[in-house]
């Protein structure tokens, strides 16, 4: 990258990043694969090895900057960063007063992304027919998973961040879900919200641990299984949209550590039956026009993309 432009681009894909990567159901992998900077963050996160080390012992700190593709890394990671002490915010108040309408918007963000994605495979064999319908099913029941009660001694936040981190660098695999599964959500949030230095530290290690191993396997799969690769993360995206269906009935509610009630247990259903069952407006109007802008936005990124390779 040498423009402005390209950073500040990169940046609010950093910010896309953080926001989903803070809900439950939505994978910040699958912003960086819809944003096509997925491969190059695979790749940067690889290049923290015996070289990047070897640079740090010499202070060859220009080398180390370059060979961890710095520039890169910075500006996704502040982009990152922002949005979630920002604008996640701002996206669980809508998801709390607009649900329906930002699942919608999300539900056509990743169903045109999947689609997206799957156009990239040059050939469907029957090995890429096979591993779309893996990723299919892994993320479905990933999806269909009830959280469960989980210890809180340091050795399992450790765990939790490095399986959640797994999952948020794939797409259609949200890793706040993972930890909302392992019963660790609010828990590394609470922790954060009251700076627990020991849960904070650990936890991140974890995370560290997590990315530096996981980018290495699917850095290694695309390289030499790059179609499979492909049609597996795709059906991940698939996979995934059981998660994200705007229509939904509680069948359980949980109470966080704010005393607040929130769903705990939910069963899809249709937009017409919505209203009957829940007594609520289904919006049906409001998530079409949204999932309408999910798409378009993926188009109008796509188009930017092409557009910002001829500059």
């Amino acid at each position: 990258m040498k423009h402005l432009k390209d950073y500040i681009l990169l940046y609010l894909k950093g910010l896309a990043m953080g926001g989903a990567d803070v809900i439950p159901g939505v994978s910040g992998g699958t912003i960086a694969f819809i944003t096509g900077i997925y491969e190059t963050l695979l790749k940067s996160i690889k290049s923290f090895d015996l070289t990047a080390l070897n640079h740090l012992r010499r202070f060859e700190f220009k080398a180390l900057w370059l060979h961890v593709n710095g520039a890169f890394l910075l500006t996704l990671l502040a982009g990152i960063f922002t949005s979630i002490l920002s604008l996640a915010k701002l996206i669980v108040y809508l998801l709390d007063q607009y649900p329906i309408q930002v699942w919608a918007f999300f539900f056509g963000l990743i169903i045109i992304s999947a689609l997206q994605v799957a156009r990239t495979v040059y050939k469907w064999r029957v090995k890429e027919i096979f591993s779309l319908l893996i990723g299919i099913a892994v993320a479905y029941f990933i999806t269909e998973s009830t959280p469960s009660q989980s210890p809180e001694g340091l050795w399992f936040i450790f765990i939790a961040g490095a399986v959640a981190i797994c999952a948020m660098i794939l797409p259609g695999i949200s890793g706040s879900f993972i930890l909302l599964l392992m019963s660790k959500y609010e828990y590394i949030l609470n922790a954060l919200d009251t700076v627990d230095i020991p849960v904070i530290i650990v936890f991140g290690l974890g995370c560290i641990a997590g990315l530096l191993s996981f980018a290495r396997v699917i850095s290694f799969l695309f390289d030499k299984f790059k179609t499979v690769t492909i049609a597996l993360l795709a059906g991940f995206m698939i996979g995934s949209l059981n998660k994200i269906w705007p229509w939904k009935r509680v069948l359980e509610f949980r109470t966080n550590s704010a005393g607040e009630q929130k769903p705990f247990l939910t069963e899809n259903i249709l937009p017409t039956d919505y209203l009957s069952i829940t007594g609520e407006d289904p919006h049906i109007l409001g998530a079409l026009l949204f999932f309408l802008l999910g798409i378009l936005i993926v188009i109008g990124l796509e188009l930017a993309a092409h557009y910002l390779k001829r500059d």
